[in-house]
Protein backbone atom coordinates (compact mmCIF):
# COMPACT_ATOMS: atom_id res chain seq x y z
CA UNK A 1 0.00 0.00 0.00
CA UNK A 2 1.37 3.38 -1.14
CA UNK A 3 1.05 6.79 0.78
CA UNK A 4 -1.41 7.56 -1.90
CA UNK A 5 -3.54 4.70 -1.24
CA UNK A 6 -3.44 5.62 2.31
CA UNK A 7 -4.69 9.51 1.94
CA UNK A 8 -8.06 10.63 1.22
CA UNK A 9 -9.25 11.45 -1.81
CA UNK A 10 -8.93 15.32 -1.06
CA UNK A 11 -5.32 14.94 -0.08
CA UNK A 12 -4.06 13.47 -3.28
CA UNK A 13 -4.74 16.22 -5.32
CA UNK A 14 -8.45 15.43 -6.18
CA UNK A 15 -11.40 18.44 -6.31
CA UNK A 16 -11.93 19.86 -2.60
CA UNK A 17 -16.09 20.22 -2.40
CA UNK A 18 -17.14 23.63 -0.51
CA UNK A 19 -19.56 23.31 1.59
CA UNK A 20 -23.26 22.81 1.02
CA UNK A 21 -25.11 26.20 1.62
CA UNK A 22 -28.39 25.22 1.64
CA UNK A 23 -26.93 22.63 4.09
CA UNK A 24 -25.74 25.37 6.22
CA UNK A 25 -29.18 27.42 5.98
CA UNK A 26 -31.44 24.77 6.55
CA UNK A 27 -29.16 23.78 10.01
CA UNK A 28 -28.76 27.67 10.91
CA UNK A 29 -33.18 28.02 10.35
CA UNK A 30 -33.66 24.79 12.70
CA UNK A 31 -30.99 25.79 15.76
CA UNK A 32 -31.76 29.80 15.49
CA UNK A 33 -34.28 29.70 17.82
CA UNK A 34 -32.75 27.23 20.60
CA UNK A 35 -29.53 30.14 21.30
CA UNK A 36 -26.93 28.72 18.91
CA UNK A 37 -25.30 30.68 15.62
CA UNK A 38 -24.46 28.39 13.08
CA UNK A 39 -21.67 30.10 10.65
CA UNK A 40 -17.78 29.29 9.25
CA UNK A 41 -14.73 30.76 10.68
CA UNK A 42 -13.57 32.84 7.98
CA UNK A 43 -17.12 34.66 8.13
CA UNK A 44 -16.92 34.90 12.24
CA UNK A 45 -12.95 36.54 11.50
CA UNK A 46 -14.28 38.75 9.17
CA UNK A 47 -16.87 39.95 12.08
CA UNK A 48 -14.31 40.66 14.41
CA UNK A 49 -12.16 42.27 12.17
CA UNK A 50 -15.27 45.14 11.58
CA UNK A 51 -14.96 45.78 15.09
CA UNK A 52 -11.29 45.64 15.74
CA UNK A 53 -9.79 47.93 18.81
CA UNK A 54 -8.01 51.06 18.17
CA UNK A 55 -5.55 51.50 20.88
CA UNK A 56 -3.19 54.30 22.30
CA UNK A 57 -0.40 54.11 24.75
CA UNK A 58 0.01 56.11 27.31
CA UNK A 59 3.51 55.31 28.67
CA UNK A 60 5.32 56.63 31.59
CA UNK A 61 8.45 54.50 32.59
CA UNK A 62 9.38 51.46 31.16
CA UNK A 63 6.50 49.12 30.85
CA UNK A 64 6.10 51.26 27.79
CA UNK A 65 8.72 50.09 26.03
CA UNK A 66 7.40 46.48 26.46
CA UNK A 67 4.08 47.69 25.22
CA UNK A 68 6.04 49.35 22.16
CA UNK A 69 6.98 45.64 21.18
CA UNK A 70 3.75 44.71 20.31
CA UNK A 71 3.70 46.50 16.91
CA UNK A 72 7.32 44.75 15.89
CA UNK A 73 7.05 42.13 13.17
CA UNK A 74 7.64 38.97 15.79
CA UNK A 75 4.42 39.75 17.56
CA UNK A 76 2.36 42.02 14.48
CA UNK A 77 -1.14 43.03 16.17
CA UNK A 78 -1.87 44.75 12.97
CA UNK A 79 -2.38 41.58 10.92
CA UNK A 80 -5.67 40.91 13.49
CA UNK A 81 -6.90 44.27 12.76
CA UNK A 82 -5.92 46.20 16.02
CA UNK A 83 -4.88 49.19 14.77
CA UNK A 84 -2.00 51.97 17.04
CA UNK A 85 -2.96 55.29 16.86
CA UNK A 86 -1.69 58.61 18.26
CA UNK A 87 -4.15 60.84 18.76
CA UNK A 88 -6.89 60.00 21.88
CA UNK A 89 -10.28 61.06 19.45
CA UNK A 90 -9.73 57.78 17.39
CA UNK A 91 -8.68 55.30 19.63
CA UNK A 92 -11.15 53.16 21.37
CA UNK A 93 -8.65 51.52 23.84
CA UNK A 94 -5.90 53.14 26.05
CA UNK A 95 -2.68 51.53 27.71
CA UNK A 96 -1.69 53.01 30.49
CA UNK A 97 1.61 51.36 31.55
CA UNK A 98 4.12 52.80 34.68
CA UNK A 99 4.30 54.71 37.16
CA UNK A 100 1.54 57.62 37.11
CA UNK A 101 3.19 60.39 39.06
CA UNK A 102 0.72 63.50 40.76
CA UNK A 103 1.74 65.54 38.30
CA UNK A 104 0.79 63.46 35.16
CA UNK A 105 -2.55 62.23 36.66
CA UNK A 106 -4.64 66.09 35.01
CA UNK A 107 -2.80 64.60 31.97
CA UNK A 108 -4.15 61.18 32.23
CA UNK A 109 -7.53 62.29 32.39
CA UNK A 110 -7.51 64.77 30.08
CA UNK A 111 -6.81 62.76 27.39
CA UNK A 112 -9.35 59.84 29.09
CA UNK A 113 -12.13 62.67 28.53
CA UNK A 114 -10.54 63.16 24.84
CA UNK A 115 -11.77 59.68 23.79
CA UNK A 116 -15.07 59.24 22.11
CA UNK A 117 -17.57 56.48 23.60
CA UNK A 118 -17.25 53.48 23.92
CA UNK A 119 -13.65 53.87 25.60
CA UNK A 120 -11.68 51.13 27.57
CA UNK A 121 -8.78 51.56 29.52
CA UNK A 122 -6.01 49.09 30.35
CA UNK A 123 -3.60 49.00 32.92
CA UNK A 124 -0.55 47.21 32.18
CA UNK A 125 1.72 46.30 35.28
CA UNK A 126 2.57 46.20 38.95
CA UNK A 127 3.39 50.19 39.07
CA UNK A 128 0.48 51.51 37.08
CA UNK A 129 -1.96 48.85 39.30
CA UNK A 130 -0.86 50.17 42.12
CA UNK A 131 2.11 52.38 42.72
CA UNK A 132 4.62 48.78 42.03
CA UNK A 133 8.17 49.56 44.12
CA UNK A 134 7.09 53.35 44.38
CA UNK A 135 4.05 52.88 45.80
CA UNK A 136 5.24 54.47 49.32
CA UNK A 137 6.43 57.56 47.67
CA UNK A 138 4.65 60.93 48.12
CA UNK A 139 4.68 61.62 44.37
CA UNK A 140 3.19 58.44 43.21
CA UNK A 141 -0.51 57.62 42.79
CA UNK A 142 -0.95 54.05 44.08
CA UNK A 143 -3.01 53.15 41.02
CA UNK A 144 -4.61 55.04 37.85
CA UNK A 145 -7.83 53.59 38.95
CA UNK A 146 -8.06 56.66 41.07
CA UNK A 147 -8.03 58.92 37.81
CA UNK A 148 -9.64 57.10 35.25
CA UNK A 149 -11.94 53.74 35.15
CA UNK A 150 -10.19 50.79 34.53
CA UNK A 151 -11.40 48.00 32.72
CA UNK A 152 -8.79 45.63 32.60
Amino acid sequence: MGVNEALPAAAQGGELRQPDQDFFNSLSTEVHDKGFLVTSTEELFQWARTGSLWWMTFGLACCAVEMIHVNMPRYDLERFGVAPRASPRQSDVMIVAGTLCNKMAPALRKVYDQMSEPKYVISMGSCANGGGYYHYSYSVVRGCDRIVPVDI
